[in-house]
């Protein structure tokens, strides 16, 4: 047979040959990434029955093993094998829960229902195996010689087993698998709910004259989101690349109302997406799971593993905030109001004449007049705005700088690698190569909205960092997924300031992922408490505004030009604009979570009246009845922020704390950072926070850096 007989030969036999599930064998991809060409939606289900089927093998001869209980052969036998077998579960559940959220659809989402309430059986099976839990309570009670990272993972797993159950009887564990069950699939229903229900709405407009005070940016979005709709004229929709120029530049004031009543009654609609007594349950659910752990609250359950401890401490943080920020706020808020009704009383309102009251009476300021007012009151007192900004922020520039800030703080570079295969084909995948010139990680990036990714953004792995039985560092796959804007026929994408903090703080996650350098997988990286994985990320915010980090990538994408001096003053000058405000928001989520998570008794308020009553210390707005935020709040329905949403707050008493060291040693200073790196980017959760914390800062935080950066002053206290 000649040479070109045989190849053909052989294409014939692998074509006929029946196909492998990808999942089930080594990728053969660089940096053995996931396979996402080769994937198809038909090995999911077949990838998480045959991963339960492996782990359950592995549970079996775990439970049999007739040789004493030890760590190796009881903690670290799964955690330490990496032959490609029994993590098979872990390998499929990644990849499909991370694309649930990034590039989902009506299949997945169907799958989705199916297999939840199978994993979360499984997973009960799981942590309520007596037999399991005999022998690493056996471990716990007689272990010797371990390292202190080896002490914390044999904690971690035995109180992980504790909090999951196992300590309780039989009929106790059959009544907390009801319980984690129906929570598991309410929690999943909860955020398909809210996908759907923000990508339903749009808003058309084929009038020019309704676009007036839009900047050219967001008008050429519009048009472009109308040809993605098959529609004529312009499109706006409740993405936040569209939804914030739209309530920020717009003058038709009835508009605004309509787009900030889509926005703020997501999911309160009478129909199938209608999350209120999804809520309701929820948090019922989790009271009775804490409760039947022996704890009095879902809070007090929580927060046994937080830097804050407990209720009474995030309740403290709290009210120092309340206290140290809402006259300043109230101020804010006043100048806003102010800047309305001069403009009502002058005759010359901004926005269509027709949408003012036939009876000259001056309306109310309302809720969808606070972005634009404050957008106004900012040009007025700092001449800056967003748009001013944007021709300096073209996104392949503020990679380069994002970049560019790492290797100058860490040393490591990145390089786009097109060989590894992508979701979709928005996301980049990059090479990251330590100062050494050694592979540290593969780093993947998602920066615009689509229609099957939810809102927001966030850092996520597809493989996380540990050091295996050989001895490999195996090196971690962490991807951010962001909703930044996106660009145009006619332009490249040109973020906002905000968009490029965003990019800084998700970057700043990936950072944590990236330099992981523990043995254990499950404490590598982000795996740490709550309250403190919020630190790296908003550590990273603070050089937005720092002017040699600007210097490095802020040039107009069309001149070349660098970013003017006097625009950086006035950018750092109005840094602190409305901050009291936006501190008072933030504080207003954590009262609101913490007024669901320390019920001690059945939940059956109505869900809205709730929240406007909960939140209310730090409301320096008017509240408007029909509108609702818990509904659409991922963070603590859906996202593991329950009982956790302070840590935003926690984490920048950190991240100011923190940032005041680089400050005073040097912002880029290598010495400082190298610290930072080695005390709290590496080691994972291998420690308690505080003191990784305190090992870097050689003190634990105060609140002072904080009130410093934000330009406010305590109250002082008469004697």
């Amino acid at each position: 047979m000649n040479d070109h007989n045989t190849e053909k030969a052989m294409n014939s036999i692998a074509e006929n040959a029946p196909r492998k599930n990808p999942f089930f064998e080594p990728y053969h991809t660089p940096h053995d990434t996931a396979p996402f060409d080769r994937i198809r939606m038909e090995d999911f289900e077949e990838a998480f029955m045959e991963g339960i089927r492996r782990d359950n093998e592995q549970i079996n001869k775990t439970i049999n093993n007739p040789e004493k209980p030890t760590f190796d052969n009881t903690i670290i036998d799964k955690e330490d094998d990496r032959e490609g077998y029994y993590d098979l579960l872990d390998r499929v559940s990644t990849v499909f829960f991370n694309l649930l959220s990034a590039e989902t659809n009506d299949e997945m989402d169907a799958l989705a229902q199916k297999m939840q309430p199978i994993l979360t059986k499984h997973a009960n099976d799981v942590r309520l195996n007596k037999q399991l839990f005999e022998r690493i309570k056996a471990v716990h009670l007689h272990h010797r010689r371990l390292t202190p990272e080896e002490k914390m993972l044999l904690d971690n797993c035995y109180d992980g087993f504790v909090r999951s159950g196992a300590l309780l009887n039989d009929a106790g564990k059959e009544h907390l698998r009801q319980l984690t069950e129906e929570a598991s699939m309410l929690s999943l229903q909860f955020s398909q709910n809210l996908l759907k229900e923000n990508k339903a709405f749009t808003l058309h407009i084929t009038d020019e004259k309704l676009l007036d005070g839009l900047p050219e940016t967001a008008r050429e979005a519009a048009a472009q989101n109308a040809k993605e709709h098959d529609k004529e004229g312009w499109v706006f929709t409740l993405d936040q690349p569209s939804y914030g120029p739209f309530m920020t530049y717009s003058t038709q004031r009835e508009l605004r109302r309509q787009m900030y009543m889509a926005k703020n009654q997501v999911c309160i609609h009478d129909n199938a997406e209608n999350n209120l007594e999804i809520c309701k349950r929820l948090v019922n659910l989790r009271r009775e799971i804490a409760q039947l752990l022996g704890f009095r609250t879902y809070a007090d359950y929580v927060l046994k593993h937080r830097m804050a401890s407990n209720v009474r401490n995030v309740y403290r943080l709290l009210d120092q905030l309340i206290d140290a920020y809402k006259p300043s706020a109230e101020n804010e808020v006043e100048a806003l109001e102010k800047l309305f009704r001069k403009d009502y009383s002058s005759h010359r309102p901004t926005g269509n004449r027709s949408h003012r009251p036939t009876d000259n009476a001056q309306p109310d300021f309302a809720p969808w007049d606070f972005a634009f007012y404050s957008h106004k009151l900012q040009l007025k007192k700092y001449n800056i705005d967003s748009e001013m900004l944007r021709p300096y922020f073209e996104l392949s520039r503020v990679i380069d700088g994002v970049f560019g800030l790492a290797n100058r703080l860490y040393g490591i570079t990145f390089k786009e690698n097109k060989d590894i295969p992508v979701y979709h084909p928005d996301v980049k995948a990059y090479e990251v190569f330590d100062r050494d010139g050694s592979f540290l990680a593969v780093f993947y990036a998602d920066f615009h909205p689509r229609k099957g990714k939810q809102g927001g953004a966030w850092m996520t792995e597809y493989q996380g960092q540990y050091i295996s039985k050989k001895g490999e560092n195996v090196r971690p796959h962490v991807s951010v997924v962001m909703n930044l804007t996106k660009p145009t026929a006619d332009k490249p994408a040109l973020l906002t300031l905000g968009e490029v903090e965003t990019f800084l703080h998700e970057f700043g996650h990936s950072l944590h992922g990236m330099f992981a350098n523990t043995r254990f997988e499950s404490l590598s990286g982000t795996n740490v408490w709550w309250d403190f994985v919020e630190l790296p990320s908003q550590f990273m915010e603070n050089y937005a505004v720092e002017k040699e980090f600007l210097r490095t990538f802020a040039f107009h994408y069309q001149t070349g030009e660098p970013l003017p001096d006097e625009l950086i003053d006035r950018i750092r000058k109005s840094r602190n604009f409305m901050a009291a405000y936006g501190c008072l928001r933030q504080v207003s989520f954590g009262l609101l979570d913490m007024a669901y998570y320390t019920k001690k008794e059945a939940f059956d308020d109505d869900i809205i009246a709730f929240e406007k009553h909960a939140w209310q210390r730090a409301m320096v707005t008017k509240q408007l009845p029909d509108t609702c935020m818990t509904v659409q709040f991922s963070h603590i329905m859906a996202g593991g922020y329950a009982a956790g949403y302070y840590s935003y707050k926690w984490a920048e008493v950190l991240d100011a704390d923190a940032f005041s060291v680089f400050k005073k040693e040097g912002i880029f200073n290598p010495q400082t950072a190298q610290r930072f790196r080695d005390c709290i980017l590496s080691k994972g959760g291998t420690e308690h926070p505080m003191a990784l914390y305190k090992r870097f800062r050689g003190s634990e935080p105060t609140i002072d850096a904080l009130l410093k950066r934000n330009g406010i002053k305590r109250k002082t206290k008469k004697a």
